[in-house]
């Protein structure tokens, strides 16, 4: 007991800080972390939570990620591609109700090259004050570059497990070196990064976990992204078993221990294992939510996992409901484009 305490109250973790709170059980020692991670955030990012507008564009994919219903081999999906208008009308909607963040996502999809995704972040950032985070999977370096130029801030790109055996099982033909000299290139033209990982995952251990955030630490994250691992139908897991809800908590309120100012979501997937996910993150450290504006006929094609709350709906019903249950639990919804708060940067390196 007075351990727990103490560890709570440290200013900085250690490793096996992390795996002994990773190690709790018991119900009172559950409250006792998630009461201090809100207070930890109320602490380095405030009370409001920021909104950011999500436009899911493409769900074609080149890539075979066997957890992902958005993977080229399954041949169940409808494939669809918004058009560069269709995005920008989108990304308009998004800012007139005074969201100031697009979040432009697809599959690994080079349908879109660098010119027409250059071409709608220029158009998007000449008609708002929006910032524009892409999360498009591994793209070249060049393509990095030019849309910088264009105007991107923030790139999203989760490497789902710190664990490079794992990886490489997960993502067949892919390796997990790979993607971190991506991260660290994109940190490096100055985006800001949004990185996390998958928790649940077949095979998955407490180290595997620890070992996560220390890498979420050590690339100087800006987002943190912490996300359950939902099965997907004609996957090669989709008939594995879903991330547990405490499990998924519990790594939320130790990484707002651990990476204090990072910006944490409470990811749409928390919704896809309990009904008041996405709440209960917000109350355990995260500070972050993603509304989706996808347009209908599309949205409900975006099928990376299954039981995907709110596809059904119109855009805008997402967004009076999410914040009416931001609401519900004393949060303000905050307006600005929640900028990273993590002044600390290291590299991966450690330098």
């Amino acid at each position: 007991m007075m351990k727990l305490k103490e560890i709570l109250y440290k200013e900085n973790l250690s490793r096996d800080d992390l795996i002994y709170l990773f190690n709790i059980s018991e119900m009172y020692e559950l409250d006792q972390l998630f009461e201090r991670a809100d207070e930890v955030r109320r602490e380095n990012c405030g009370d409001d939570v920021v909104l950011r507008g999500l436009i899911e564009f493409s769900n074609f994919c080149e890539a075979h990620c066997n957890y992902c219903g958005l993977r080229e081999d399954n041949f169940s999906l409808k494939r669809y591609r918004m058009t560069a208008e269709e995005i920008i009308e989108t990304a308009r909607t998004i800012n007139n109700v005074g969201i100031k963040t697009i979040v432009l996502k697809s599959g690994d999809d080079t349908y879109y090259d660098t010119d027409i995704i250059s071409y709608i972040i220029y158009t998007i950032k000449q008609s708002s004050e929006t910032a524009v985070t892409l999360a498009l999977g591994e793209r070249g370096f060049d393509e990095y570059r030019a849309w910088k130029i264009s105007g991107a801030d923030r790139y999203l790109m989760k490497f789902e497990t710190s664990n490079s055996m794992q990886y490489s099982i997960h993502h067949p033909d892919e390796n997990l070196s790979d993607r971190i000299n991506h991260i660290k290139y994109l940190r490096r033209l100055g985006y800001e990064i949004g990185t996390g990982n998958l928790i649940g995952l077949p095979s998955q251990s407490i180290d595997d976990l620890v070992n996560d955030l220390i890498l979420v630490k050590n690339l100087g994250t800006d987002l943190a992204a912490f996300s359950p691992f939902v099965p997907a139908a004609f996957t090669p897991y989709q008939n594995k078993q879903s991330g547990n809800v405490i499990l998924s908590l519990k790594t939320i309120a130790i990484a707002r221990l651990y990476l204090k100012k990072v910006n944490i979501l409470s990811t749409n997937a928390l919704d896809s294992i309990d009904p008041y996910g996405r709440e209960k993150g917000l109350n355990v450290g995260a500070n972050v939510v993603m509304i989706n504006f996808t347009p209908q006929p599309y949205r409900e094609n975006f099928q990376s996992y299954k039981n995907k709350r709110g596809i059904t709906e119109q855009p805008i019903h997402s967004a009076i409901s999410l914040q009416q249950r931001i609401e519900a639990i004393s949060k303000k919804v905050l307006t600005s484009q929640g900028n990273s708060l993590n002044v600390n940067k290291v590299n991966y390196d450690g330098q």
